[in-house]
């Protein structure tokens, strides 16, 4: 566990609290001893070479990819040993490629044909979003209408997109409709601050932050945001906009159903039967198994 972000708690953590009768490693860069699963748990230091030598006798590796350092040295170690790469985020021609023989837990059949680009060295199984699913059950008793004010989810911190058009599609949006921008959690840099200084000036509402994410009870605007399927996933009117969108935004869109702005809200993303995380740890016990 590369990151003790909210997606990768939800790919990687929620699955062990499905997993039994099993002895589980966890390799992260800080503690998580407020957050790791009920059970016994010995807590203690291990380096980047140590996290290798696990690795070589471990029947099976869950991880977000080969791309970071604490999954690249487990990779490392996983010579005999099942590799298991969870997807914890909307999938874009900028995520870095699989590692080689991997196996894949998918959010859906076209993501995993997406990551795996017709390479055979890859096996892929569909389990489904953990966020959303979560998204799903918090679904509002009192949805807002779809006329009525949205809040635009910021996103000038990703590599994605040219951020100088991606800016003027913002503030085009928001001028047209007057809604509240929400800057991305990562949009501290000075670039980021400066762009929102300008915006308040011009009379574009910035959203403070008080309120989470998801206990937004508005409708939702974003250019690719995984926060416009959660919020389709909770009953709310939800959107895609770019003024100019490249070709690789559109089919983006088109893959995860997203509607754009002007049409109808997107509809909220099919709900797996297994609750995902139970699917992961399904997937796990099988390869191990196997082993």
């Amino acid at each position: 566990m590369d990151a003790t972000t909210a997606t990768s708690i939800l790919a990687l953590l929620r699955p062990v609290e499905h997993l039994r009768g099993i002895s589980i490693r966890i390799a992260t860069p800080e503690s998580i001893a407020d957050i790791v699963p009920g059970g016994e748990w010995r807590e203690g230091h291990a380096d980047i070479d140590a996290v290798t030598v696990l690795a070589t006798r471990a029947k099976a590796i869950l991880s977000s990819g080969d791309y970071l350092p604490l999954g690249a040295a487990a990779y490392r170690g996983a010579r005999r040993t099942a590799f298991l790469t969870v997807q914890h985020g909307l999938m874009t021609p900028h995520a870095p490629p699989l590692a080689p023989n991997t196996h894949l837990l998918a959010w859906s059949q076209a993501d995993a044909d997406f990551w795996r680009s017709g390479r055979t060295d890859v096996a892929a199984t569909v389990v489904g979003s953990q966020l959303l699913w979560e998204a799903t059950a918090k679904r509002a008793a009192e949805p807002p209408a779809p006329t009525d004010r949205p809040v635009y989810l910021g996103q000038l911190h990703g590599a994605e997109l040219d951020r100088a058009e991606l800016a003027a599609s913002t503030e085009r949006f928001c001028r047209q409709t007057h809604a509240i921008y929400r800057p991305h959690p990562s949009e501290h840099d000075r670039r980021s601050r400066a762009q929102h200084r300008k915006w308040a000036a011009q009379g574009i509402e910035i959203d403070s932050g008080a309120t989470p994410l998801a206990d937004l009870n508005t409708p939702i605007v974003s250019a690719f945001s995984t926060g416009i399927l959660e919020a389709a996933a909770k009953g709310l009117p939800a959107w895609a906009y770019h003024a100019n969108p490249p070709q690789w935004l559109a089919e983006f869109w088109q893959r995860y159903g997203m509607h754009q702005w002007g049409d109808s809200p997107t509809p909220a993303p099919p709900r797996p039967e297994i609750e995902p995380a139970e699917a992961i740890a399904n997937a796990v016990m099988k390869v191990i198994k196997a082993s």
